[in-house]
């Protein structure tokens, strides 16, 4: 069974505040309603919102704002990665969003993994524009450049 709500806060993978939403039972019981998330899509409900809904598109604004003041300071990042390679220039292993966020921890931006759009992780070296999902279609890229290790007995 579904079960409609209508969103108090954005979710990312739900929507933006105000939004009417179907979701699983559970989902809506466990999660989004004891924590103040959502509100059950009734008839009343939907009138309260319409009421708030000039401050919902305030706060719709202002997060907008925020995020693309954030993909400012985001598109100017890039970070440099030394990995091991073999002969023919690949990695051992792999590059992932996880190692990208590591080499990220000194700079001034703080980015969740789950907002790194790294569709595979990287294996070969090169340079790589990687998108983040700060807001609904506000994704600045970051450059990320992956440099060999100096193998012992070079420098």
């Amino acid at each position: 069974m579904a079960t409609k709500v209508i969103l108090t806060e954005t979710i990312d993978t739900l929507g933006i505040i105000g939004a009417e939403a179907t979701v699983a039972d559970g989902y809506a019981r466990n999660y989004l309603l004891p924590r103040g998330k959502a509100v059950l899509a009734t008839p009343q409900n939907k009138k309260i919102l319409e009421q708030q809904k000039a401050r919902f598109e305030l706060q719709i604004a202002k997060e907008r704002e925020q995020a693309e003041e954030l993909a400012k300071k985001v598109q100017e990042i890039s970070c440099t990665l030394m990995a091991k390679v073999s002969q023919e220039e690949r990695l051992y292993g792999s590059i992932t969003a996880q190692d990208i966020l590591e080499a990220l921890k000194g700079q001034e931006v703080t980015i969740e993994k789950r907002m790194l759009l790294l569709a595979a992780p990287i294996k070969e070296l090169g340079t790589y524009k990687v998108p983040v999902r700060l807001y609904k279609d506000v994704e600045p890229e970051i450059t990320v450049e992956v440099k060999a290790e100096a193998k012992e007995g070079e420098e």
